[in-house]
C-alpha cells in the first residue's frame, strides 16, 4: 500500500518524503480546500515536485474546491502549469473542474476527492466511467462497506487512516459560511465545530442553558481524531491501495512523526503479514503529536456518539517540538540544530530520526554559531551547535516533554 502524507508547505513536503512517504498531497495558492495552510507558490511547487521526484516519490495536487462559475476563471492556465510542473495526479471533487481538466490536460490522472462523498460501489463504477483512476473514499465507511466497493471496481481506493475528523458529512459543512462568511467548501473553514455552544429555549430569549462537561462549555460537534494504526492488516485485506494521513495545517513534528510510524508499520506488515503485530513504541509515538483522543471511528462501525469528544475542544500536546538537526560533523562530533521552540541546559531531549529508534539525551552543553557557550536557545530559528557522541541524521526532529500536556 502507498503511504500518502500531507504537505502544507515546502518544509513539510521535504519532511514527509525524508521520513518515508511514498507520495504527498498539497495545494497551490488557489483551488485547494486548506486555505489556512501555507500552501505553495508556483516556484515552491516546482521545487517540491523536483525534490520528491528525485527520490522517486509522487506529488498529488488538490484542485478540490466546490467551485462557483467565477472560480473557474484562470483554471485552464493553472492546470497547464501543473502539468508542466510534473504533478502526478490532481485531486478533484467538482465534476466541472474534472471536465475542464480532461479537456485541457487529458493525460493527467484524476483522483476523486473525499469531498465527493463516495459511499457505494455504484458511485465508484460511475466515476470509473468518467475517467478517474482513484477514489478517496468517504470517511463514513466501515471496513465491510469498503470491501464491497473494492470488489466491484478496478479503481485504486484511498482511505484516511489518521488525523482530524469533521463532524459534517464528508467534510461538507455549511456552518462556517453561515456564521463567518468563510466557506469550508472553498477551503476557508473557521472550524465553528470547535466553538462553545449552549441551548436556548424559544420563549426564554437570552437565557442560555449550557450542556457541558466542564466550566468551558459544550463541545457537541467536536470529533475525536482517527487512528487506524492497529488495523493495517484489515485495511490491506480490503484491497485499499493508499492510506492517507490528514494534516496539511499541522506542524513539521506531526508530519514527520506520523509518517515514520506508519512507514515502519506498513513495511513490517509487507515483510511478514502473518506475524504482524503493532509495536508499543508506535502507539507511544502517535500519542506524542498534537491530537485529540483517538478513535477507529466508522471503520469498525462504531456508534457515532462514541466518536465525539465532549470534554473539550482542545488538543493533547504532551511534547513540544524544539528543533531540527541541520547537519552533523563526525570529526567534531557536533550537530548543527535549528531551534523551533525554547530549550535550555538540563532539558531531556528526544531525538526522532528519519530512520531508526527514538533516543533521549540530557542537554549538558551547547554553543552559538560563533562558538560562545549558551545556557538557553530562546530565539526563533536560532542555529546552535550541540555536542553528540553518536552520529545523528539530518532532518532528525527534536522534542521535549511539555509542562502542560493540554492547552
Amino acid at each position: 500500500m502507498e503511504l500518502l502524507a500531507p504537505a502544507g508547505n515546502l518544509e513539510k513536503l521535504k519532511t514527509a518524503v525524508i521520513f518515508g512517504a511514498d507520495a504527498v498531497y498539497l495545494a497551490g495558492r488557489s483551488y485547494g480546500l486548506r486555505a489556512g495552510a501555507d500552501n505553495f507558490t508556483p516556484e515552491e511547487l516546482l521545487e517540491g515536485i523536483r525534490f520528491a521526484h528525485d527520490r522517486q516519490k509522487k506529488v498529488y495536487v488538490t484542485v478540490n474546491i466546490i467551485a462557483r462559475s467565477r472560480d473557474l476563471e484562470g483554471l485552464p492556465e493553472y492546470l497547464r502549469f501543473l502539468e508542466g510542473a510534473g504533478a502526478d495526479a490532481l485531486i478533484v471533487a467538482d465534476p466541472g473542474i474534472a471536465s475542464i481538466s480532461q479537456e485541457i490536460i487529458p493525460n493527467m490522472p484524476l483522483h476523486l476527492s473525499t469531498q465527493a462523498n463516495t459511499t457505494n460501489w455504484a458511485s465508484a463504477v460511475f466515476w470509473e466511467k468518467q475517467g478517474f483512476s482513484r477514489i478517496i473514499l468517504a470517511r463514513e465507511l466501515s471496513g465491510e462497506e469498503i470491501r464491497a466497493i473494492a470488489e466491484r471496481t478496478r479503481l485504486d481506493l484511498e482511505i484516511f487512516a489518521h488525523g482530524a475528523m469533521c463532524i459534517s458529512y464528508s467534510g461538507r459543512c455549511l456552518l462556517s459560511q453561515y456564521m463567518t462568511g468563510r466557506s469550508a467548501n472553498l477551503g476557508a473553514c473557521a472550524q465553528p465545530c470547535r466553538w462553545n455552544y449552549a441551548l436556548m429555549e424559544e420563549k426564554r430569549p437570552g437565557e442560555y442553558f449550557p450542556v457541558y462537561e466542564d466550566e468551558r462549555g459544550a463541545y457537541i460537534f467536536n470529533s475525536k481524531d482517527l487512528c487506524l494504526l492497529e488495523h493495517i492488516p484489515e485495511i490491506a485485506q480490503l484491497g485499499v491501495r493508499s492510506v492517507k494521513i490528514e494534516g496539511r495545517m499541522k506542524g513539521v513534528h506531526y508530519v514527520g512523526t506520523l509518517t515514520k510510524v506508519y512507514r515502519e508499520a506498513l513495511d513490517a506488515y509487507a515483510a511478514d503479514p502473518e506475524g504482524f503485530a503493532v509495536k508499543p513504541e508506535w502507539l507511544e509515538e502517535v500519542r506524542k503529536v498534537s491530537h485529540r483522543p483517538y478513535t477507529a471511528g466508522f471503520f469498525l462501525n462504531e456508534p457515532e456518539r462514541t466518536q465525539v469528544h465532549g470534554a473539550c475542544s482542545q488538543y493533547v500536546r504532551p511534547y513540544v517540538f524544539v528543533g531540527r538537526v541541520l547537519d552533523y560533523d563526525p570529526a567534531g562530533r557536533m550537530a548543527t540544530v535549528e531551534q523551533r521552540n525554547c530549550f535550555e541546559l538540563g532539558d531531556r531531549l528526544e531525538f526522532c530520526p528519519p530512520s531508526g529508534p527514538v533516543f533521549t539525551r540530557e542537554l549538558r552543553e551547547m554553543y552559538g554559531e560563533g562558538g560562545e557557550a549558551l545556557e538557553r536557545a530562546p530565539h526563533p530559528r536560532q542555529v546552535i551547535k550541540m555536542p553528540m557522541t553518536e552520529p545523528v541524521e539530518s532532518w532528525t526532529l527534536i522534542r521535549k516533554a511539555s509542562d502542560r500536556s493540554l492547552y
